[in-house]
């Protein structure tokens, strides 16, 4: 383990509020010649894994179909540390990050994917979380589930 993850490591109750308040995350799915294929992904943290929404066809289902081992990771930072000297090599980096390893899986159980997109409604357009979830969309729908393996967090400050 690197020296700052033993020193640096955010709490379990940390990484939830992390999870919790990020917009965005790095989906890292394999491609068939083994090689790493990352996209940015909307997500929501809900039943101790990590949900993703989208089209139920394209390279990152494909990817997941016929390899189900994942990556994701979040990060915010909050700002430059600038060295007070002007050595630029002392720079460093405020900021909190979360790196899971998993499986992913596609939902095909109706409810489950209605209340993780309803989840997601709520994460991220809340003043419309009390409308009703078309039963088309839900269906026409692609919802991804990562099951979680390892998770990290670490921080600097």
């Amino acid at each position: 383990m690197q020296h700052r993850m033993k020193t640096h490591q955010l709490s379990e109750e940390q990484i939830r509020q992390l999870l919790g308040r990020s917009q965005t995350g790095s989906l890292a799915t394999l491609n068939s010649d083994g090689t790493p294929y990352i996209i940015p992904i909307h997500f929501v943290y809900y039943q101790n894994a990590i949900f993703a929404h989208g089209l139920p066809k394209g390279k990152k289902i494909d990817n997941i179909s016929n390899d189900a081992r994942v990556g994701f990771c979040i990060y915010e930072i909050d700002k430059l540390l600038l060295d007070s000297n002007g050595n630029p090599c002392d720079t460093n980096t405020q900021y909190e990050s979360v790196t899971i390893s998993g499986t992913a899986k596609l939902v095909d159980n109706i409810e489950e994917k209605s209340s993780v997109l309803k989840e997601i409604v709520k994460k991220y357009t809340p003043h419309l979380a009390n409308r009703e979830l078309k039963d088309n969309m839900v269906k026409g729908t692609a919802v991804i589930r990562i099951d979680l393996s390892e998770i990290t967090g670490k921080y600097y400050l």
